[in-house]
């Protein structure tokens, strides 16, 4: 079978189930986009017939309504009651239990009604007074803002005046004036409505009835004038209305409420009013508005400003004065001060200055022209009295007296005393009371000396506030009888409080292996500066430590440090509840303690001075040594001692003295010089063997080869080992010289008289002098 055959078979099979059931039943809600005026009722109907089996209940917004806002018609439909309905807009849901069948619903919009309405007759603002031309309302009208609102303002004829699609309406008619000129005139009441309609819903506002001449208004007053004088503002303005009010503040508080004045004016030609409550000096802005005698206020008129004068009976003067000391000509300067007097005031200021001679006035006066809130006066040695006056009008503002110079019948105080107080900015000061009469005093004071503060006090102390934190002072106290000044007191300058520095400057000195000294010093522009404590910190790989020394310490010893380590170090100041820290200063700690290194330089030095004094003591004694000449015994020639019998041989040889056996001379010094020996002569004649025996017998004869050295003398021969050290080791040995014995006297002479070697010593000469 082809699927186009099933289809045709399925729906044959419907159409026959369909046939079976009956007509087509349906369920639904009924009204549709229904719009309700709010705080009305309303009814709502569901059509329950395609559910017959389960129970029918309502929700509004999702909420179930209670049963008792529905009934049952018939077994097809039920009916919802709403009363007073005032939400804007809300989903009704009608219900069946049986499977929580949804069997329709709607939705509910109200709207509302114009309220509020407000009417006014008016005139234009270009043109004077006269009979209001203008009609104008409006009202209040919540809608849905998706729809487009007509409205129409309708009069009790339903006669329309004006349309429009806000919420106000004017209407410019000389008709529509005149016909609610006729109810004013007949005191009738006056009705209206406003009509509002869209596409889906038209409502009317309640009858708003009034008397069109309380809702008559009229243009503000024109022409508005101030004038200001020293008690008080005059203010005046046109026309002529019998009610106005007039609105004046500070133009310096404009977010303050103003002051409003109702005006009872006698002549209607010209309104005047005048305010009394005004300050001295100060700018007030002023405006006015009025009404008809049963109308509505007009609108402020457009504010203009006023500046107030100076009020004597509305400001607290305070007048005193500087005395300097007697300058070069015996002239003194006052410097006259007053306080209480705005500084904005515009006035001139008068000094009158009246010198006293024995109490008495002299009549002669000093004008001085002064500037807003100071004046300098110069005065003699007199006592004098200045008076401070407005330059204008000539008012007497108040006087100050200056005493004398050196007037000892005047009261005076002493063994002023000032201490400093546990809060910032308060000095506290005493003295003690004066012997005479005393009334007040006045204690002035000045950090700047020019610009002073000043009070009087009947107390012999006072405490004075508000003073510039660290800041030193000069303060005066000055006692007061019968409104005459005394003789002051003056205290040493003293600080209203003390602080630290604002700068600390770090130093490290004197680095070693294990200390270091660390050095401060404070740096401020303020001189009022107090150090309790400095606390030094220093840190080393992640380790911090501290010392605390006094404040009157300017640098620490820093031990126990360790060697070759970087630090950082930082000094803090602490005094009078304040701390300021310096900043970081880095140094390293030496490797080795230079103490240590330092003595080993000295005496290394040391060391290297005295080698180096020795080495040359040792060279200039070994040049000495070597300059000094040595004999040669090379040089030296060998001849017989002589026998007794020639004991007084007289010649170069003969021995006068014990040089003869201890001259030596030198092998070396001998050959270099090449010198012949003298012969000795044998009593007159000379013995020429020696001289012979030299020049003929060979070098070699005094080569060192001899075993032994023999030296022969009259008191014997000594015989001297050549394994003996000696001077004379390199010398040649002299063989001993022998005379030729005759036959006869070979044996006799050989056994009386033994043959002696002897070395004989010369005296050295240069080789050039021998001949």
């Amino acid at each position: 079978m082809s699927l186009f055959s099933i289809f045709v078979v399925a729906a044959l099979f419907l159409s026959l189930c369909d046939s079976f059931k009956g007509p087509h039943v349906i369920c639904d809600v009924s009204p549709k986009d229904l719009y309700v005026e709010q705080n009305s009722s309303v009814e709502i109907v569901c059509q329950t017939s395609c559910s017959n089996n389960g129970k029918v209940f309502w929700t509004l917004n999702g909420i179930h309504i209670s049963e008792s806002l529905s009934k049952t018609i018939n077994a097809t439909h039920t009916v919802l009651s709403l009363r007073n309905f005032t939400q804007s807009s809300a989903a009704v849901q009608c219900h069946s239990s049986y499977g929580n069948q949804l069997l329709g619903g709607v939705t509910i919009r109200t709207y509302s009604k114009p309220k509020n309405i407000t009417c006014v007759l008016h005139y234009d603002v270009n043109k004077p007074n006269g009979v209001p031309k203008l009609f104008t309302c409006s009202w209040e009208h919540h809608v849905d803002s998706s729809q487009t609102t007509n409205y129409t303002i309708l009069n009790n004829s339903s006669v329309e005046i004006c349309k429009s699609q806000g919420v106000n309406c004017t209407h410019n008619s000389t008709r529509l004036a005149d016909d609610i000129l006729d109810y004013m005139y007949f005191l009738n009441p006056y009705t209206i409505k406003v009509r509002a309609k869209t596409q889906y819903w038209e409502t009317d506002s309640d009858p708003y009835v009034f008397d069109p001449r309380s809702i008559t208004k009229i243009n503000p007053p024109k022409n508005l004038k101030i004038t200001p004088s020293s008690e008080n503002l005059s203010v005046k303005w046109d026309p002529d209305e019998p009610r106005c009010q007039v609105k004046y503040y500070k133009t310096s508080e404009p977010d303050k409420a103003p002051e409003v004045l109702w005006t009872n004016p006698s002549d209607f030609s010209i309104s005047v009013f005048t305010i009394e409550e005004v300050e001295s000096c100060i700018n007030y802005n002023v405006s006015v508005r009025c009404a008809s005698e049963r109308g509505l206020w007009s609108e402020w008129s457009p504010e203009k400003t006023a500046f107030t004068k100076l009020s004597r009976s509305r400001i607290r003067m305070g007048l005193w004065r500087k005395v300097a000391e007697p300058g070069k000509n015996g002239k003194r300067k006052v410097h006259l001060m007053w306080k209480g007097i705005p500084s904005t005031c515009r006035e001139a200021f008068l000094v009158k200055q009246v010198a006293y001679n024995d109490n008495t006035t002299t009549g002669n006066y000093t004008y001085t022209s002064c500037g807003n809130s100071s004046c300098d006066v110069d005065v003699d040695h007199r006592s004098h009295r200045l008076y401070l006056t407005v330059s204008d009008s000539g008012a007497l503002l108040d006087s100050v007296y200056v005493p004398a110079v050196g007037d000892a019948s005047l009261p005076e105080v002493w063994s002023i005393k000032t201490t400093k107080s546990r809060m910032r900015g308060i000095i506290q000061v005493s003295w003690n009371v004066s012997e005479k009469p005393v009334s007040s005093y006045i204690i002035d004071w000045t950090h700047d000396g020019r610009r002073y503060f000043w009070k009087e006090t009947t107390f012999t102390n006072a405490t004075l506030f508000g003073l510039l934190h660290r800041t030193p002072y000069n303060i005066t106290v000055t006692p007061l009888f019968n409104n005459i000044s005394g003789n002051s007191i003056h205290a040493e300058p003293f600080c209203s409080s003390m602080g630290v520095p604002e700068d600390i400057d770090v130093t490290v000195e004197e680095v070693d292996d294990k200390s270091a000294f660390v050095k401060w010093d404070i740096k401020s522009q303020n001189p009022c500066n107090d150090v309790d404590t400095y606390t030094i910190f220093y840190e080393a790989q992640g380790l911090q430590h501290n010392v605390s020394v006094s404040g009157s310490e300017d640098g620490v010893w820093l031990k126990d440090l360790k060697p070759n380590t970087h630090y950082n170090v930082r000094v803090q100041a602490t005094g009078d509840n304040e701390t300021n820290m310096s900043s970081k200063v880095h140094f390293i700690t030496n490797k080795y303690d230079p103490r240590l290194i330092k003595a080993l330089s000295i005496c290394g030095g040391i060391l290297v001075v005295l080698v180096l004094s020795i080495g040359l003591t040792c060279a200039v004694q070994w040049k000495k040594f070597n300059d000094k000449p040595v004999p040669n015994p090379r040089l030296s020639s060998v001849a017989k001692w002589l026998t007794q019998s020639h004991a007084k041989v007289e010649g170069f040889f003969q021995p006068t003295t014990d040089q003869i056996e201890n001259q030596v001379v030198t092998g070396k010094t001998q050959r270099n010089r090449g010198a012949p020996l003298t012969p000795v002569r044998n009593g007159n004649d000379c013995d020429t063997s020696f001289s012979s025996l030299q020049e003929n017998e060979p070098e070699e004869r005094f080569s060192e080869t001899s075993e032994t050295q023999l030296l022969s003398s009259p008191e014997g021969s000594m015989v001297f080992s050549s394994s003996q050290s000696s001077p004379y080791r390199s010398q040649d040995t002299a063989e001993p010289l022998l005379e030729k014995p005759s036959k006869s006297d070979l044996g006799k002479k050989q056994e009386k008289t033994p043959m002696k070697s002897l070395y004989i010593s010369l005296n050295m000469f240069e080789q050039s002098d021998v001949r």
